[in-house]
This record gives C-alpha cells, structure tokens and sequence, in this order.
C-alpha cells in the first residue's frame, strides 16, 4: 500500500495517526491522492502481560508484537529521537468529526523553525509529546478522521506501521493498528486515519471528563517491525476548564 507521494521538501511539525488502506479516496488539490485508512483487527493475544521495564531490560530492537502486550501507558519513551533514521517528520496533523466533516483540531510546524536542534537538545522529548483539551462532547463522536502529513528521508520507507494505544488511567480504551505501507525517499505523504471509537458507559465519561489529562497514549512507529520513534500524548475533556 503506497501513501501519496510528491517529491517536495517543506520544513514543518506534529504527531500523529495510522492504517490499512481502504476506499473511499479523495482528490487532493494538486492532484495527489488522499488515503484513507483504517485500522487493522487487533493482533493482541491474552498471554503475559509485557511492561516496560521488560522491554528495556531485554535488549534488542522492540517490536509490533512488544507493544501490542503492554498494560498500561509508559512513563518513559521506549526509543531515543536519534532512532528516527529515517528523517521521519510530521508537518501537519488535524481531526475531524467524519458524521458532520467538523474540524475538532489543527496544527502545523511553522517552516524554517531555525530553533529545532537548539530545543531538541535542551530537551529531547521536544516534539515528542501532545497535550490535547477538548469538549465532553469529544467522547460521545462515533468516527473521527486524522489527516496527518509527513515527510521523508533520503531513505525508503519499507512496511511503515504505527501503533497507537488509548489508556484512561490503568485501563486499556483502546488499540489502534495502522499500516502506511511503503513510501518513497524525499517525499511528503499524507494519510487520513480513521479512528472507530468504542461506545464508553456514562460513569467512565464522566470519570474522564472530572480527571483531566488522565486519558494517555502512547504511539509507537515502525519501519520494517523496528520501532524508530515513539510519542506520547495527554488529553482533557472539560473544556480547558
């Protein structure tokens, strides 16, 4: 499955989505072709729980599978920003309620931010982390698109998957499989992911929107089943109150 492609350079920022590619497919100005995917099935089977500490202990390079078996949100990034060999970049990343083609969320990275590398090395979760304030009504929307674009390295991107994981406190909402498949050197790709979300009961709602930034993910990215970047994000539903 190819994302689209356009040989074009455009210096810009953000986190975000995933999936296995499925019609419908939309023009983009351009010409290029906008892909939509979905999330493939679950691939996680009821055995040992995996933690964190695990995965750094063991060694090695962590896999699909690995993260498929966590638990729980982790307190730590389980790559380093320098396993992005790729040059993977996200520049532009926005969320829609697809019933009612609302825009819930939008960002891009400013080009030419000259204070990348000096704010990569002062901090380097720098990029790697969202924090996101939305409605209570948030929690009750069915379907949501996430259009994320990016760009690539002068090295192809074989099998490119990302796995993203929804967790309220200890409790696993929800676990999202997406496949980018293969995209070119150079390129800027954009993708829709779209997010199915399960009907949570009234007093888990209401839990959510009384506990702010309680509600994690982790999202982890792999190319070629070696995990090479790794973010990280919190959510509100009160408002911003």
């Amino acid at each position: 499955t190819n994302c689209v492609s356009s040989h074009s350079h455009s210096a810009a920022f953000i986190y975000g989505g995933h999936g296995t590619a499925a019609p419908p497919r939309d023009r983009k100005p351009g010409g290029g072709v906008l892909k939509r995917l979905k999330s493939r099935r679950s691939q996680q089977v009821d055995g040992r729980a995996v933690t964190e500490e695990d995965l750094r202990t063991r060694g090695g390079h962590v896999t699909p599978e690995d993260v498929l078996e966590l638990r729980v949100a982790t307190r730590g990034y389980l790559c380093k920003p320098e396993d992005n060999i790729y040059n993977i970049e996200f520049v532009r990343f926005k969320i829609r309620d697809l019933e009612t083609d609302t825009v819930l969320f939008e960002i891009a990275k400013p080009p030419h931010a000259d204070d990348d590398e000096e704010n990569r090395e002062a901090d380097p979760s720098t990029g790697r982390f969202v924090r996101y304030q939305f409605t209570p009504a948030f929690l009750g929307l069915r379907t949501v698109g996430a259009t994320v674009e990016f760009t690539v390295g002068n090295r192809p991107l074989n099998n490119f998957r990302m796995i993203e994981r929804h967790y309220f406190r200890d409790h696993l909402l929800k676990s999202f499989d997406f496949d980018f498949g293969f995209c070119i050197p150079n390129s800027r790709n954009t993708c829709e992911h779209i997010y199915e979300f399960p009907q949570l009961s009234e007093s888990l709602v209401h839990q959510m929107v009384a506990c702010p930034y309680e509600t994690r993910s982790d999202s982890f990215y792999f190319v070629e089943n070696r995990l090479v970047m790794h973010n990280k994000a919190d959510y509100a539903y009160n408002g911003g109150k």
